[in-house]
């Protein structure tokens, strides 16, 4: 049977963290969590269920799970995130993987996003599907602070596999609006640092742009108020995003 390393980057996330963990069971030989000085008791648990753990820092997502991944002993590495679980199909599936081999370098599969314990079926967030599974021989991440992702040659095809990652994004609205604001705000420097035109109504029309996209383009409107919520967060946050990089930009000219 072939073996597969399992890495989770982590912080504060103690109410969550041990049904992630659960759910690895039978499917990973190792777990690496890269956790970034957690306060709360992430940490602890991770240890209880065997997790090889080290601290650093979080500079960017991309550089972060990069980092995890060069910890990893085995060749194929699962990335799952503390707030995400692996449904019961999808675990069978990859133990399924193992036990007859692989046959490709790299493995999508869909994700299946929950607002305020509601499942989402639109709004770009299902099937919402990620590279997770991957031989860290041919591929990796890059290293965006945000919107990473798995980097491999264009001869290689992802093969998906059956069953959902669910990803539990929040428990209230003001959480998700906590998550939203800190990759605004990670937004905003990448944005600032690129050569992108940004003028004094950037911040409205792009954030007029990401509220269409999700409420009509991807029919967040089907899911009524929580299409809403999302689709104005959304908003909101692109407006944030384009307004620092803004006057990032005009601090850093002077």
């Amino acid at each position: 049977m072939k073996a597969i390393s399992a890495t989770i980057l982590t912080y504060n996330e103690e109410a969550r963290i041990e049904e992630c963990l659960k759910s690895l069971a039978g499917v990973a030989e190792e777990i690496i969590v890269v956790d970034s000085f957690s306060t709360d008791r992430t940490v602890d648990i991770c240890r209880e269920y065997g997790c090889h753990v080290t601290q650093r820092h979080l500079k960017g997502f991309g550089a972060q799970r990069q980092y995890a991944t060069s910890l990893t002993t085995h060749s194929y590495v699962l990335s799952i995130d503390a707030d995400e679980v692996l449904s019961p199909r999808l675990a069978q599936s990859i133990i399924k993987l193992k036990e007859e081999g692989f046959t490709h370098r790299i493995y999508a599969m869909s994700r299946l996003n929950f607002y305020c314990g509601r499942p989402v079926h639109h709004c770009g967030w299902y099937p919402d599907v990620q590279i997770r599974l991957f031989d860290k021989r041919y591929a990796n991440w890059n290293l965006r602070d945000v919107a990473e992702r798995v980097i491999f040659r264009d001869s290689v095809r992802p093969c998906i596999i059956d069953g959902d990652i669910l990803h539990y994004r929040c428990d209230t609205p003001t959480e998700y609006t906590r998550k939203e604001r800190t990759h605004a705000d990670m937004r905003a420097n990448v944005l600032a640092a690129s050569r992108t035109r940004i003028t004094s109504v950037s911040p409205l029309i792009h954030g007029v742009r990401e509220f269409m996209h999700c409420y009509i383009t991807k029919q967040g409107i089907s899911d009524g108020l929580t299409g809403l919520a999302i689709a104005s967060e959304k908003y909101r946050c692109a407006r944030i995003a384009w307004s620092k990089a803004r006057a990032l930009r005009k601090k850093n000219d002077r």
